[in-house]
């Protein structure tokens, strides 16, 4: 597996670079906002890599740091969410900014992103909501008032009232993530 790479730079593209290390080019894809960064054709670059294996292809995803690689792995992971997709949101900034907003559930940091919608989005923030405590910048989440589960539900479209009836009925001593699929079942019965 390729998990790093330093070389010169022989090729920019919209959505890539072709990396020469040691007389072999790699084609790594970049994020948007990582093409903006990098050096000219000709200067040497040392990026972090993923590679993707697919049927019919083997492609390479770079990264300044190991932080933004792992945070990339940890949406990759996400079912319906691609390795372009999850290039993307990895790029949208500092992480300790990525991960603030996610914990704080504003779905609007995803705009602008292709494929993104509000209930991918949403679906987004509640899978990464218990995964992103794993990442090792991650601070504890601080104690809110605010019911988590019941503003996801509500996200989701869900009436506000129908919401908190169904939580009434699960335990809040279960993890955010648990109370709302609990919360989904007795929605769904209803």
């Amino acid at each position: 597996m390729i998990s790093h790479l330093q070389g010169k730079i022989i090729l920019k593209k919209d959505k890539f670079i072709v990396l020469d290390v040691n007389g072999v080019g790699y084609k790594v894809f970049l994020s948007q906002k990582a093409l903006l960064k990098i050096p000219e054709i000709g200067q040497n670059l040392k990026l972090f890599c993923y590679l993707n294996v697919r049927e019919t292809a083997m492609d390479l995803y770079g990264f300044f740091d190991e932080k933004e690689l792992e945070f990339f792995e940890i949406l990759n992971a996400i079912t319906g969410i691609g390795p372009k997709v999850a290039l993307e949101i990895s790029s949208l900034g500092p992480l300790e900014k990525i991960k603030d907003r996610i914990l704080a559930q504003d779905q609007k940091i995803f705009e602008g992103i292709p494929g993104v919608g509000r209930k991918r989005a949403m679906t987004i923030i509640l899978e990464l909501s218990g995964k992103i405590k794993d990442i090792s910048l991650a601070r504890p989440k601080k104690e809110t008032k605010i019911d988590e589960a019941e503003d996801v539900l509500a996200g989701l479209g869900f009436p506000r009232q129908r919401v908190k009836e169904a939580l009434s009925r699960v335990s809040r001593d279960m993890a955010p993530e648990e109370r709302i699929k609990e919360a989904l079942r007795i929605l769904g019965k209803q």
